[in-house]
């Protein structure tokens, strides 16, 4: 008997009610802003903060007179990623619509929003240490990495929604407050469910986080707090049986089309519950929790007679992070025979299977293929942070130590583990913020991946407003494979394991100014480890070599009162043509946009989005494994072209977009039949009509 996938929203359901109670009290009020807000381009000041008036600072507290705060009549809102020094402001524009969707512009991904996918520019995963080897989902998961701690004056709630062809959704729900001037609470909140043109092609994710980050009155100490979740769910089909069916009058309705897993099945649609027969579903949960307290040198200001502001330069800072995760990985395909047309379909998939995982299992019984990996991680890390020079916090030593106790299981044993690592990092960005130099390193000393190590430095200089900023860097990482690639993963189908470490260099240079950015990587693997098939791994015995460079250009054209753009992205990459690195040598995407502000509140911007890529051998993809992996067939698509039509008023943004209007067909008539391939036999949607909202909201 196999245990099907609980429902997410079943298991969360009080908190996100107890969530959604909070947010719907809070954007009430939103109606309530004040004149001065009703002016800003969306919702939000985006300026520097605001500071009291001359008459506050001077203490002068005549009679008859209150004196004005700014920031009651403004928002400023920013926000940085843990372990940064830069403060980010919020981005208004509304130029990308990629930048209101789930998928980034350049990945490819197998056609349905939420499938898997891969970056048009290759990145080996620079990461030491354990790794699951599960990736090509990442660009839909929230992660702590990716974890926005906010800083804002006053209460900001944001909701994003997109609606597509084919019943797809997209929602994206943000609320966040500081509760104190010193205290920040929020929570994010995203779904993505995609029934997908093909059989078998459903996804449904689900994603969750909760972050919060405090200082105390005298600021010497701090605390940050993440609690983060996610659900993937992905049904697989294996790609469709025979790309001629594309070019049939008989297939003009894609959902018709035979495909290699799943099919024929009898499967109803709930964008809150996506059911799963054939495919994967990966879960994580992550708590997070961090501590530091500072020594150093107390100051104060007073602000009037009744209010004093306190000023803290640290000399020293002790910091410990905690952090338990849970990771579950499983493939599953149990459908009985009472889900089929009958018993030849059920044969498909047993035959699929054994054909391409040398896997077999009994049809006459209906089909029932399980393998699941479980992963549960405790980690706790210690460090110190030394401040050299006082007044200067982004100028630090750093040295700590990591322990992190593992424990996983698979189908046939369950086992634990332990790493034990020590980590540096010397930080110096000086106080006229023209020179930022870093030098950090890892290393684990005892454990499961002893023996690993990153070495990264990286030195930047800030030229001046006109020629903006340099850098050059550099990186060596040391890693084991990911464990996907041992043989007591349940995923790894009679491999043995891989065991030489994967050495990764990387030398990097980039100019970015007003004008332009240009960006040179150089990447080195030795002992590359990868699928060469459906199931059977491998590890490059020569050393992989491949060379990038990406360049970015805005143009301004003297047509249409100047409001004609132009942003220009190129990609070119070059490795060996035997290397099981597949990548295009060449990747262009190209938005011509006409853009300004009209009758003083509409902010627009519409055009045409371009995306082409030249011929090459395009990945393949493992379903079960849920890995990408080479082989040797040129893919050859026609480039993709879309129109998009954003504006904002105010706080409200509207997007809409019609996507691969290069599909368009007049055979037999007016049709959007001519696909593109993402990867062999895995055909890309026809015509998409997106229309979406964006609307801030301020208490």
């Amino acid at each position: 008997m196999i245990k099907r996938p609980y429902n997410f929203f079943r298991k969360y359901a009080a908190g996100f009610l107890i969530l959604a109670g909070l947010f719907f009290y809070q954007s009430s009020f939103a109606q309530r802003r004040p004149k001065s807000l009703q002016s800003t381009t969306d919702g939000v000041t985006n300026g520097s903060n605001s500071k009291l008036p001359p008459e506050a600072q001077s203490g002068d507290t005549t009679i008859g007179f209150k004196h004005r705060d700014d920031l009651a009549d403004s928002i400023t809102i920013s926000y940085r990623y843990l372990d940064t020094l830069r403060s980010i402001r919020l981005d208004s524009s509304i130029n990308d619509f990629n930048k209101f969707f789930s998928v980034p512009a350049h990945y490819v991904t197998l056609g349905n929003n939420g499938s898997a996918g891969y970056p048009v520019l290759f990145t080996p995963i620079l990461k030491p240490g354990w790794d699951a080897g599960f990736h090509e989902y990442d660009i839909y998961r929230f992660t702590l990495e990716n974890t926005k701690f906010y800083k804002t004056t006053r209460p900001y709630a944001q909701i994003t929604y997109l609606l597509a062809s084919g019943k797809e959704q997209f929602i994206n729900i943000l609320h966040t407050q500081n509760i104190k001037p010193n205290w920040n609470f929020g929570f994010e909140y995203r779904l993505i469910a995609a029934p997908g043109f093909f059989q078998t092609q459903n996804t449904g994710h689900n994603n969750y986080r909760l972050f919060s980050n405090y200082q105390g009155n005298k600021k010497r100490y701090a605390a940050w707090f993440a609690l983060i979740g996610n659900k993937l769910a992905a049904s697989e089909n294996g790609g469709i049986q025979k790309d001629i069916y594309l070019d049939s009058s008989e297939y003009h309705k894609r959902f018709a089309v035979p495909v290699n897993l799943g099919g024929e099945v009898s499967n109803s649609f709930n964008i809150f519950s996506t059911k799963i027969l054939t495919g994967n579903t990966y879960r994580d949960f992550t708590f997070f929790f961090r501590q530091s307290y500072d020594l150093g040198k107390r100051d104060s200001i007073e602000i009037n007679d009744s209010t004093k502001e306190y000023l803290f330069y640290p000399k020293f800072r002790f910091q410990h992070s905690i952090s338990y995760s849970t990771y579950t990985y499983s493939f599953q395909d149990t459908i009985s025979l009472n889900s089929y047309t009958g018993l030849k379909d059920a044969r498909a998939d047993s035959a699929i299977l054994k054909n391409w995982y040398d896997t077999s299992i009994n049809a006459a019984y209906g089909l029932n293929f399980f393998v699941q990996d479980k992963w549960k991680i405790l980690s706790n890390d210690f460090s110190i942070k030394q401040f050299p020079e006082t007044k200067n916090p982004a100028q630090f030593i750093e040295v700590g130590a990591r322990i992190e106790n593992l424990k996983g299981i698979f189908t046939a044993v369950t086992k634990s583990y332990y790493n034990v690592a020590l980590h540096g990092e010397y930080r110096n960005k000086t106080k006229n913020k023209k020179w930022d130099a870093l030098l950090k390193g890892e290393f684990y000393t005892v454990g499961l991946n002893s023996g690993d190590y990153t070495v990264h430095a990286s030195l930047t200089r800030f030229l001046n407003a006109k020629f903006g900023n340099i850098q050059v860097g550099f990186q060596n990482v040391n890693r084991s494979p990911s464990f996907i690639f041992e043989d007591q993963s349940s995923f790894n189908f009679k491999n043995p394991s891989l065991t030489k470490k994967e050495n990764i260099t990387v030398l990097s240079a980039a100019a970015e100014n007003p004008k332009f950015t240009l960006w040179f990587r150089n990447i080195s693997i030795a002992n590359y480890t990868y699928f060469k098939n459906y199931y059977q791994t491998d590890q490059y015995s020569s050393l992989i070599n491949i060379t990038q460079v990406q360049a970015f250009k805005k143009f301004q054209f003297k047509l249409l009162r100047n409001k004609l753009f132009l942003y220009s992205d190129f990609i070119v990459q070059q490795t060996a043509a035997n290397s099981p690195v597949r990548v295009p040598l060449f990747y262009t995407r190209q938005r011509l946009a006409f853009e300004g502000v009209f009758y003083k509140n509409l902010n627009l911007s519409t055009g045409f989005d371009i995306n082409y890529n030249t011929p090459y051998k395009a990945n393949n993809y493992s379903p079960v494994m849920g890995q990408f992996f080479p082989q040797d067939s040129t893919i050859t698509n026609l480039p993709n072209v879309s129109y998009f039509f954003n504006f904002r008023i105010k706080s409200f943004t509207g997007l809409i977009k019609f996507e691969n209007i290069n599909t368009i067909n007049l055979a037999n008539g007016l049709s959007f039949t001519n696909n593109n391939f993402a990867a062999p036999h895995y055909p890309t949607p026809g015509l998409i009509f997106r229309l979406g909202v964006k609307w801030n909201f301020v208490n």
